[in-house]
């Protein structure tokens, strides 16, 4: 008799009838009111119906009958989650991961709750370990990647790499593999994810929504500007979405040069959300380009504070007591050290990839692409490459730099090629060009890049460090070392000067190929200075380096925050910018002395 109940109830929900199927479990429960599987049924069943409070409230029931079974654990975290109460739904999912530890949909579950509550390091290490038991779904996969991010944790990279076999997805799972590639900079895979989902689900907005924001950001505003209107044209959203909306009409705004209408839709809609520091920078960029410098300010200071609390629980470590303002700026190799490594077997120049580095903010984008538009050189965009294989060692327990001198042939053998297995994974190689490897922070790796390419040639950036410090700090930087640093405009001037004396230390120590390239004589005579450079890498025919902005344009997505500058001819837009916002500098030009000193500039 139980099981033809059971029959007819799952008959009824099946149908789409829960109301029914609600009705039947009622009727039954009246005989036995403690049946598990009835009472499973009926939280189904009022699930089906919308009724998460009362579904969980019959969860509760099956948990107190069956405490040690982790299905009804895990169904009363669901029924918790939809009815708002997350922190009880945590709760009830770590309850059902400790009954099933090597469920691997328990851990998915407790590792998406905790995400939700803010907490992406144990998220991390949840879903990390839900993949370990599942490695091939693609659900877990995402997930854990969407934690890694969150932490700035280089394995989302390798959590994602299989993601073409996955399509198509679930419309939602889809759509946050989207998202993640938009949010980790991968921006034209996540056009190739949406344009796929759309083409099967055109109407999914947030999609659509997405996809202007990736339009815009691979250069293409026409496409994105009528993408937005047909979007506008199809009725109003829910105030999230319309905000998203304005947000998107606002950038359009300011690619149009439309400043005034910019910062009133921005000031009108406002964030997106408490923590929405993207919409204060955003704001500051536009009142930067009117001229209110108070403001300007106003809103930076805002934008950085929000950002700081987010990195505070996202990379805690970043913020212990006695952590330098930059990840390794104090480290040094010894004189000694240098002079005892083994002389090896390595690449030329012509073999070896030419390094672009710089302070961020320094012109580095600008020599990359400069360089990339010759046909003897390949770029690619931003990669923190050697801070990955640097971790890689240090599961090996070589310390970068103090044990670089322990490398044998073998080891630089194997460092150059995961080097080179990281470049192919991220552009089609041309092997008839010298690779450009444009990272700024690279400057901070120089004893490691030269252990394994000791006759490179390095191109350093340098500009006004007051318009570098201003441009810093203006900047919504995803790495976690640059927006920490960016924190105020002296943390900022601390770890400028840092960098630099670590850069300088080493040259001195290493003796590296090293071509200055100062930004404000790039800019006042170009075609002098790209023959300058041409002659340092021993190329011919500086001409084509002139086109750049033309080879940017052809190229489209740009992964700096300077994607709108490189698409134009060069200009005297960022010199002597910093002038305007003198009286916020005026107390750290102490702390950037040395470096104006050094590289020969006045703030007079």
């Amino acid at each position: 008799m139980a099981e033809i109940a059971v029959e007819t109830i799952i008959a009824a929900i099946q149908a789409g009838n829960p109301a029914e199927a609600e009705r039947l479990c009622r009727a039954h429960l009246q005989c036995q009111p403690d049946s598990s599987d009835i009472l499973l049924l009926l939280g189904l069943s009022l699930q089906h119906q919308g009724q998460p409070e009362s579904a969980s409230e019959i969860y509760a029931r099956l948990t107190r009958l069956n405490p040690g079974d982790a299905l009804h654990w895990g169904n009363y975290a669901v029924a918790l989650e939809a009815a708002g109460h997350i922190e009880a739904a945590e709760s009830a999912a770590r309850k059902a991961v400790e009954l099933a530890p090597e469920d691997a949909q328990r851990l998915e579950q407790l590792g998406l709750l905790q995400i939700r509550r803010n907490n992406p390091l144990a998220a991390r290490d949840t879903l990390l370990r839900a993949y370990g038991k599942a490695p091939d779904s693609a659900g877990i996969r995402i997930h854990a990647a969407r934690a890694c991010a969150e932490c700035r944790d280089y394995r989302s990279d390798e959590l994602l790499q299989p993601w073409r076999e996955w399509l198509p997805l679930e419309d939602s799972l889809q759509f946050e593999l989207a998202d993640l590639h938009a949010e980790t900079g991968e921006v034209l895979l996540a056009q190739e994810v949406l344009e796929d989902l759309l083409q099967r689900t055109p109407s999914h907005l947030p999609a659509r929504l997405l996809l202007v924001s990736v339009y815009e950001r691979v250069n293409r505003p026409e496409e994105a500007s009528a993408l937005l209107q047909q979007i506008a044209a199809q009725g109003a959203a829910d105030r999230d979405l319309h905000c998203q909306m304005e947000h998107q009409r606002a950038q359009l705004a300011l690619r149009r040069g439309e400043l005034a209408a910019a910062r009133t839709i921005l000031e009108r809609c406002g964030p997106r959300g408490t923590n929405d520091y993207a919409h204060w920078f955003a704001l500051a960029t536009v009142c930067d380009k009117l001229g209110d410098v108070s403001e300007t300010m106003r809103a930076l200071q805002v934008g950085h504070s929000l950002q700081i609390e987010e990195f505070k629980v996202a990379t805690p470590s970043r913020f212990e007591k006695g952590v330098p303002v930059l990840p390794r700026v104090d480290a040094r190799v010894t004189e000694a050290d240098y002079l005892s490594w083994p002389k090896l077997k390595a690449p030329d120049a012509t073999q070896s990839p030419v390094f672009v580095v710089g302070f961020p903010r320094s012109g580095t984008t600008l020599l990359e692409q400069m360089l990339d538009a010759h046909p003897r050189l390949q770029s690619m965009d931003e990669r923190p490459f050697f801070n990955m294989l640097a971790d890689q060692l240090e599961n090996f327990a070589i310390e970068v730099p103090a044990d670089l001198g322990k490398l044998d042939q073998r080891d630089c053998d194997e460092l150059r090629k995961g080097y080179l297995t990281l470049a192919c994974s991220k552009i089609p190689r041309r092997w008839d060009a010298r690779l450009v490897d444009k990272n700024p922070l690279n400057m901070l790796w120089l004893p490691m890049i030269h252990r394994l390419y000791p006759a490179a040639k390095f191109i350093l950036a340098v500009r006004q460090p007051c318009d570098v410090i201003l441009s810093c700090y203006m900047q919504n930087f995803r790495a976690a070392p640059l927006a920490v640093a960016s924190e105020s405009l002296e943390r900022l001037a601390q770890a400028y000067v840092a960098a630099m004396e670590c850069w300088l230390y080493h040259v001195d120590l290493i003796k590296p190929d090293v071509f200055v390239s100062h930004y404000e004589d790039l800019v006042a005579d170009t075609p002098a200075q790209t023959r300058r450079i041409a002659e340092f890498l021993e190329i011919d025919d500086s001409e084509a380096m002139l086109h750049f902005d033309r080879r940017a344009r052809e190229k489209g997505y740009i992964a700096t925050p300077s994607y709108t500058q490189v698409i134009e001819p060069i200009n005297r837009k960022g010199m002597n910018r910093w002038h305007r916002y003198r009286e916020y500098l005026e107390p750290i030009l102490p702390i950037l002395r040395p470096m104006l000193e050094r590289w020969n500039y006045t703030v007079d």
